[in-house]
This record gives structure tokens, C-alpha cells and sequence, in this order.
């Protein structure tokens, strides 16, 4: 029998829907916080520095979520593992999964740290990245890229912590380095006290030294409260990168960095459309965006909190729960996110104001948008719940193909469509459009249930694939969906 899961939060017992409310309120709480840590900092370089600043961090930041999205599949597919491995109690497969993805990892992101400190300027060129901004932009740039390594590590030992059910840790750690973050920035781009000001570069350092210490302070405290993946002894040897848990890290890590890219790349396009319709309309999008940005974040939070609670009962062979899991997690979302719809209609023109000032034209133009597509976000909510159930259970192609067909052909083909009868109002329905397809197809996909039939990601020893066979043989009464 595999060890048990010492230490780690056993979410296949108990009650669903508390369990899983608590679990995803600290992932959504860090996402908010993450999100308010770049809007803060932002103001910081906008209002000391000045817009060639600003535009400065833009155009790096574009380079730091292109990594990122990568790190952030490669992350998933280990919370996945992970959880896999402690809802099956071997919790020496959970540590070679976080091992081997922690190690890999760092070996990524030293890579990156020296190819990014080298090839900033041509990365910045590739961006066509505007005369004035460049020398701030490379400066900032290559801080953040020695940085890389901490806070990719950071990104990876938190979801990693997801896995086991923790959701309180990360957030803790979260809150010291937006704290630590919020700190510094001021303080070294003006050069406070002693400190020598840094300008755009203190920037940048602020949010470097947030990264090590929380990393630092992290590894601390896994150690001192002997968390479930800390390594130990020979353990040690897992952070060595191991083929057979690479072979699933690359497989179905790679797919959900793309769905990341992919969703990035539609916000590209959809800029770049906006663009046509003038000044005031790009003006009001921007603020837009930054409501929208907010609205997200319950779908993204409860897709991550159904997926770690999905793997674990998957690892534990308790299909009888994956359909209960499916249901709550969808009325969280539908709960949480209509509430923010109903909040930012009725105050949309205080909300609006905050980034528009008192420019009638622009908050008219930006209220249309958000009458039009807001609610759209709980249709993608539901979407991203469906993906992460699959997700729990390595599938991961059918939600990248989804994606692409949806924001790009469906959404892309409507506006071509529909512009010429409603001219810029086809803009923002293609939004609440592709919302509803993708929605329809992940649910043709998880109701059909193929899905179900895919292998534990967790590469497991021959003993342990024996009883893994008897634990997931079920009847096909009990995995059929019940709601």
C-alpha cells in the first residue's frame, strides 16, 4: 500500500460543496491580489516615471506572459499529478511529480533568465517596441528576467501546494510578496531615505526582491511545518527531472501553456479590431478591459480549486463524486460572477469614472460594452469549470481545440458577419456568442464522457498500477453525470 498523504488536505471526504468553497475563496483572493499589485504598480510607474515608462513595463510585461503561460501548464499538469497521486495516499508519486516539475522548472528558467538578459534588445525590436521606451524598456526587462527564476519557482511550488489541497499557504505567501512588492516599488524608484532613486529599473527590483524573499520565506516555511511535498534525504534526487514524469509534464503541460497563449493572442486581434472604431472607442475598451479583468477571475479561481478536487477523487477512484463536484463548482461561479455582473451595471458610471475621469462620450461608449458582453463571463465561467473537471483527468487537447475554434472562428467569423448591419456593437456580442458555442461544446464533450476513460497521469510502479486498475474499474451507472 503507498504511503499516506500526511499533512495534505484530503479532499475526497466530506461535504462538496463547503469543501470546495473553501478551497477556491484563497485562489481567488490571490488572484485579486496579483491583479491589484500590477494595477498599483502601474500608477507608481505612471505617475513618478511618466507614459514612456509606462509603455516601457507594457511592452516587457507582453515578453514575462508569454513565459509564464508556459510555466502555468507545465504547473497545472503537476497540481494535477500531484492531487492524482494524494487522493490515491502515494505520496512519494506526489513528491517525484512536484520534484521533477520544480526542477525542470528552474533548469527552464535560468535558461530563460540568461537568453532574456542577452536577447532583450532584440526581443524588444521583434515588438517594435517605440524609440522613446526602449532604453527604460530593456532596463526594466532584464531586472525581471534575473528575477525569473525565483518567481517562476514561486508560481510552481504554489500550484504544486494546490495539488495537496493546500490553498491557504499560497495565499499567505501571495500576500508577503504583493505586500513586500507595494513596499519597494515607490520606495526605489524615488530613492527614499538613504536609497539612491532607481527610476524604472527600482521598479523592476521591487518586484524581483518580492519574488526571492516570498521563494525564500516559502521554502522556510514548507520545512518548518514539514508540508506534504518537502524533500528530504533521498528524496532530494526527485528535483533531478525523471522521464517518465516529464513525458506527462510535456504532454499535457504544453497543451494548457497554449490555451494560455491562445486567449492572449484573441486579445491581441480584439485590440487591434477596437483600434478601427477611433480613439474614443479604444479609450473606452481600455477601461473595460480593466472591469472585465476582475470578472474573470471567479472562473479562473473555481476552474483551478474543481480541477485539484477532481484529480484527488480520481486518484482515490471516486467517480461517484465528479459529477457533484462539476455541479457545485458551476453554481459557485454562476453565484459569484452574476453577483459582480448585477454590481458593475448598477455602479457601472462610478467604476467607469475611475479610469475615465468624467468624460461623458468615453463611459457612454464603455457602458454599451459592458451591457453588451459582461454577462457573457459567466458563460465562459461555466466553461472553464467543464475544462478543469476534464482537465482533472489529463485531458487537455478537446479544451485547446475548443478554444481556438471558438475565439477565432466562431468569434472572429460573427464580427465579420454582423459588422456591416451594427457596425462596433458586433465587436462586444462576439463576445456572449463565443462564449455560448464554447460552452455548448465543452459540455457536448464532458456529457459524452469519453473523457472519463483517459489513464491517471501519475506514472506509477508496477504494484501500484495493479491497484489503480481494480480502483478505477466503476460501473458505468456510478460515473454517469447527475446533474
Amino acid at each position: 500500500m503507498a504511503a499516506g498523504a500526511q499533512g495534505a488536505r484530503d479532499l475526497t471526504q466530506g461535504p462538496i460543496a463547503s469543501t470546495l468553497l473553501a478551497f477556491a475563496i484563497p485562489t481567488l483572493a490571490s488572484n485579486i491580489l496579483q491583479s491589484l499589485n500590477g494595477s498599483i504598480n502601474a500608477i507608481w510607474v505612471g505617475r513618478f516615471l511618466g507614459p514612456q515608462a509606462l509603455a516601457a513595463t507594457a511592452n516587457a510585461n507582453i515578453i514575462m506572459f508569454l513565459m509564464f503561460s508556459v510555466v502555468f501548464g507545465f504547473g497545472m499538469a503537476s497540481t494535477v499529478m500531484i492531487a492524482q497521486a494524494v487522493g490515491a495516499r502515494d505520496m512519494d508519486a506526489a513528491r517525484r511529480a512536484f520534484g521533477s516539475a520544480v526542477g525542470f522548472c528552474f533548469l527552464l528558467a535560468m535558461g530563460v533568465a540568461v537568453a532574456g538578459w542577452f536577447g532583450g534588445p532584440a526581443l524588444l525590436h521583434l515588438l517594435a517596441t517605440p524609440p522613446e521606451a526602449f532604453d527604460m524598456a530593456l532596463t526594466y526587462l532584464r531586472v525581471i528576467f534575473v528575477a525569473m527564476p525565483a518567481s517562476l519557482l514561486s508560481v510552481m511550488m504554489m500550484m504544486g501546494l494546490r495539488g495537496t489541497g493546500d490553498a491557504r499557504t499560497p495565499l499567505i505567501f501571495m500576500i508577503l510578496s504583493v505586500a513586500i512588492d507595494l513596499v519597494l516599488n515607490p520606495v526605489l524608484i524615488l530613492g527614499l531615505g538613504p536609497i539612491p532613486a532607481m527610476g524604472i529599473g527600482g521598479s523592476a527590483a521591487a518586484t524581483a526582491a518580492a519574488g526571492f524573499v516570498s521563494l525564500i520565506a516559502l521554502v522556510i516555511y514548507t520545512y518548518a511545518k514539514d508540508l506534504p511535498l518537502r524533500l528530504r534525504g533521498a528524496e532530494l534526487g526527485y528535483l533531478k527531472p525523471a522521464m517518465d514524469e516529464m513525458r506527462v509534464l510535456s504532454t499535457k503541460g504544453l497543451p494548457m501553456g497554449l490555451q494560455m497563449i491562445v486567449m492572449s493572442t484573441s486579445g491581441l486581434v480584439m485590440i487591434g479590431l477596437v483600434n478601427r472604431e477611433g480613439f474614443l472607442v479604444t479609450a473606452a475598451y481600455g477601461a473595460a478591459q480593466q472591469i472585465w479583468t476582475y470578472l474573470q477571475m471567479p472562473a479562473m479561481a473555481m476552474g483551478a480549486a474543481v480541477s485539484a478536487m477532481a484529480a484527488q477523487n480520481i486518484g482515490a477512484g471516486r467517480w461517484d463524486r465528479i459529477s457533484r463536484i462539476t455541479g457545485y463548482g458551476i453554481s459557485y461561479l454562476l453565484a459569484i460572477t452574476g453577483a459582480m455582473v448585477v454590481v458593475i451595471l448598477i455602479f457601472h458610471e462610478a467604476l467607469l469614472a475611475l479610469f475615465l475621469s468624467h468624460n461623458q462620450a468615453v463611459i457612454d461608449a464603455a457602458w454599451n460594452m459592458q451591457l453588451l458582453a459582461s454577462w457573457s463571463f459567466m458563460l465562459f465561467g461555466c466553461t472553464m469549470i467543464l475544462f478543469g473537471v476534464m482537465r482533472a483527468n489529463g485531458v487537455v487537447v478537446a479544451p485547446l481545440l475548443i478554444l481556438v475554434f471558438t475565439l477565432f472562428a466562431v468569434r472572429l467569423g460573427f464580427y465579420y458577419l454582423a459588422y456591416p448591419r451594427i457596425g462596433a456593437d458586433a465587436l462586444w456580442l462576439s463576445f456572449p456568442v463565443g462564449s455560448a458555442v464554447s460552452l455548448t461544446l465543452a459540455a457536448l464533450v464532458y456529457w459524452q464522457g469519453g473523457w472519463r476513460k483517459a489513464k491517471l497521469m501519475v506514472p506509477m510502479h508496477e504494484e501500484e498500477c495493479r491497484e489503480a486498475v481494480h480502483s478505477e474499474t466503476e460501473p458505468v451507472g456510478r460515473i454517469a453525470p447527475t446533474g
